[in-house]
């Protein structure tokens, strides 16, 4: 599927699709690219329900990288909320802030839940599922997504509450495990390498040059401190990466001194997510299957009663972290 070669950006349909004729970019008799159906762009994405019926006024189809880079900078605009929102925590950022490549057809999701196998034999798969968000896009969209049965082996950086559904694991059981993770995930890397030549072309770039599209259009989202932290990378890294003339960003030292914390607030919610995820057998959304909902829910509930002690401690003893800001990183909308 990925060799294909493609004329532009955005998603397949049918030549005879009910959509405008403006809006097709023809591939042969029975197939065109029309507009972009990932929900990303859309504004329909679990958690974000205020902006059903909002979607970018810039879904695709794209012929050029120029125009996709607008598409995705005018989705960005277009998340943001009407009215100013006094509730959120800096580092995702104020609504003034936000304001202030070979076109590649892959599977969007590939994750385990969205793989089925041979209950006889693991080894075949026996359906995909998920395809709704399928769409073509730059080849370094996908360079560096990995998925979750091939993510990296992490070592445990501290020491975090027991879930109460994490199971217990002894020291040989973990470094197994961790052996395992390490073989899918040089197995995956060379497969993409060695079979899908667009993706080795992107995956041979500095990410640096293309990390920024992944948060452009989502920074409302998932914060503006992530996008600032990409464009400062970028910036003291222009000349280096061979760019020509001068980055068009800059920020001044107090703005960095800002982006700092702003960062750091980022990067705890990203790690406390994290470990929730796995300690909690959830996804980003919070869904949970109905087998473990009720252990989840008091599991969770337990861990965040830990987490708000915590901060009652900190804010006592005068080390930053507030019961009240505490609460506004937790990433689950549950207490």
């Amino acid at each position: 599927m990925a060799s294909l070669n493609f004329p532009a950006y955005g998603s397949l349909y049918f030549s005879n699709a009910p959509i405008e004729s403006n809006l097709k970019i023809p591939l042969d008799h029975e197939y065109c690219i029309g507009p972009n159906c990932n929900s990303v762009l859309w504004n329909q994405n679990p958690g974000e329900p205020e902006l059903y019926g909002r979607p970018s006024t810039n879904c695709g189809p794209w012929e050029n990288l120029t125009s996709y880079c607008q598409g995705l900078i005018e989705t960005g605009f277009s998340r943001l909320p009407k009215k100013p929102i006094t509730h959120s925590l800096p580092h995702q950022g104020s609504v003034e802030e936000h304001g202030a490549a070979a076109p590649t057809l892959l599977h969007p999701d590939f994750h385990m839940r969205n793989i089925f196998v041979s209950a006889d034999d693991p080894t075949i798969i026996t359906g995909l599922i998920d395809w709704q968000s399928t769409s073509v896009e730059p080849a370094f969209i996908y360079a560096n997504e990995t998925p979750d049965f091939a993510a990296p082996p992490e070592e445990p950086e501290e020491e975090m509450p027991e879930s109460g559904l994490s199971e217990q694991k002894s020291p040989e059981m973990r470094e197994r495990e961790r052996k395992d993770a390490l073989i899918c995930y040089q197995t995956y890397d060379v497969y993409m390498k060695g079979l899908i030549p667009k993706v080795l072309d992107a995956r041979r770039l500095d990410s640096s040059l293309f990390r920024v599209f992944h948060y452009c259009h989502t920074s409302w989202r998932d914060s503006a401190a992530a996008f600032h932290q990409e464009l400062i990378e970028l910036s003291a890294r222009w000349t280096e990466l061979g760019l020509q003339g001068a980055c068009p960003f800059s920020a001044t030292e107090q703005e960095l001194k800002e982006h700092a914390q702003n960062y750091e607030d980022f990067e705890t919610v990203q790690r406390l997510k994290s470990w929730l995820r796995s300690a909690l057998y959830t996804d980003s959304d919070g869904w949970v299957s109905n087998a473990q909902w009720e252990a989840a829910k008091d599991a969770h509930r337990a861990v965040y009663d830990q987490w708000i002690e915590t901060a009652r401690e900190l804010e006592s003893d005068s080390e930053g972290l507030t019961v009240e800001k505490a609460d506004k990183l937790w990433p689950f909308d549950a207490r």
